[in-house]
């Protein structure tokens, strides 16, 4: 699934929320109206393959670290 159309700007600060670790998808979703599929989609579509593996491997030890997470 493509990520959906958006401005340079929002773009940017969706892919800053998502790198950030204390931004939950929930979060992202609340302010923009997209969901963690949407959100992956954009970061692999933006991100270096190498950045996009390191951040999806940050997120999903996170997650088995805490109940609640990205």
């Amino acid at each position: 699934m493509p990520p959906p159309v958006i401005d340079v700007s929002t773009e940017s600060e969706i892919i800053e929320m998502a790198l950030s670790d204390h931004v939950s998808f929930e979060d992202i979703r609340a302010l923009h109206g997209m969901g963690p599929d949407e959100v992956k989609a954009l970061m692999r579509s933006r991100l270096r393959t190498g950045s996009y593996r390191a951040w999806r491997k940050r997120v999903r030890q996170f997650s088995d670290r805490r109940d609640v997470y990205k």
